[in-house]
């Protein structure tokens, strides 16, 4: 097994197979006071990336750099504060999500916002669910490009760069406790959070004492082929009650949570179900031509048990981390759900 290189199409599987930034995400409240006006109950901090940022007062104007942190903010009722939103193909949000963002101006399609649109938005604080979309090699703009225009950068907890490998869904309630505190609506963020953990306990306790099969979780780029052995979606698939074919602890996976792999790999490890991340209909399509045709002897393929999940949903900080535990989990147990 080797580790894929960081092409286009493998980064909406989870954010991004390239750069991320560094550590975890905590919060950190309140912070010591600092000169200047501050808002009641502020100044506050927050730890992300290894860097402790520094709120004197709620952000107001504000970016998702994917649909699925768009999302998040606007479930924490910030949907009025957005500027700009970003990488709008990598996934269609709800009627009820989108009611709410009609005028909030698309700053990009399918890569992140180059440097000068996402200035041009004016914003002061950038919602990001990998460091990938803050590289200056690739066009965007930097953590300190932005700090220099006044806006602060966040990283999905499970995004940053020591976490990508070994991430996990409990990040996502890092990052809901962290906006909860940085925008100053901590009933809304706890709530959001007591919803989440509910959903989690629900499918914890339906599977509870299941006989849990084995589940090659890959991603298929025309016929090059990648398994996933760390990161949030490994957490996914042992909260659905799987047992994952590739596990954390093989070298590919030590400090990345992909790996390009041969078909041979596959058929050697015989598994029962297998998980494959889509960006659209098309692409599930032909990721189920391809195993049907490659794998035809693999039990999984044999006995069709090929489950299709959005690439969205396994976006660091994201509720569909929620969605994908639930959906995999009525796949792997269909007896249970």
């Amino acid at each position: 097994m080797t580790r894929p290189t960081a092409h286009r199409a493998l980064l909406p599987l989870a954010g991004a197979l390239t750069l991320a930034l560094s550590a975890c995400g905590t919060s950190v409240a309140p912070a010591p006071a600092a000169e200047g006006d501050a808002a009641q109950g502020y100044p506050v901090t927050v730890e992300n990336c290894g860097r402790e940022l520094t709120f004197q007062a709620p952000p107001a104007s504000v970016v998702g750099l994917s649909p699925s942190q768009t999302e998040l903010l606007v479930e924490l009722g910030l949907a009025d504060r957005l500027v700009g939103q970003a990488q709008v193909a990598h996934h269609e949000l709800d009627a009820d999500i989108t009611a709410q963002i009609t005028d909030v101006p698309v700053l990009s399609e399918e890569a992140p916002p180059a440097r000068e649109d996402l200035l041009n938005a004016a914003p002061d604080f950038v919602y990001s669910p990998t460091g990938y979309e803050f590289t200056a090699e690739q066009g965007f703009a930097s953590i300190d490009q932005l700090a220099e225009a006044g806006a602060q950068a966040y990283t999905a907890t499970g995004g940053c760069f020591d976490r990508r490998a070994v991430g996990t869904v409990e990040d996502l309630f890092t990052d809901i406790a962290d906006l909860g505190l940085i925008f100053s609506v901590p009933e809304r963020a706890e709530e959001l959070s007591d919803q989440g953990r509910e959903r989690l306990d629900a499918v914890a306790t339906a599977i509870e004492g299941a006989e849990r099969p084995s589940v090659a979780q890959l991603y298929v780029e025309g016929s090059t082929l990648s398994a996933i052995g760390g990161g949030v979606e490994y957490d996914i698939i042992d909260r659905a009650g799987g047992d994952n074919a590739f596990d954390r602890d093989e070298p590919a996976f030590a400090d990345f949570f992909a790996a390009v792999v041969t078909p041979e790999e596959i058929t050697s490890r015989d598994p029962d179900v297998i998980v494959f991340s889509v960006q659209d209909a098309g692409h599930e399509a032909a990721t189920r031509a391809y195993l049907a045709e490659t794998f035809p002897d693999v039990a999984a393929v044999a006995q069709d048990r090929l489950v299709a999940v959005p690439n969205s949903d396994l976006f660091p900080g994201t509720l569909g981390n929620i969605d994908a535990v639930e959906r995999i989990a009525a796949e792997l147990h269909p007896d249970l759900f």
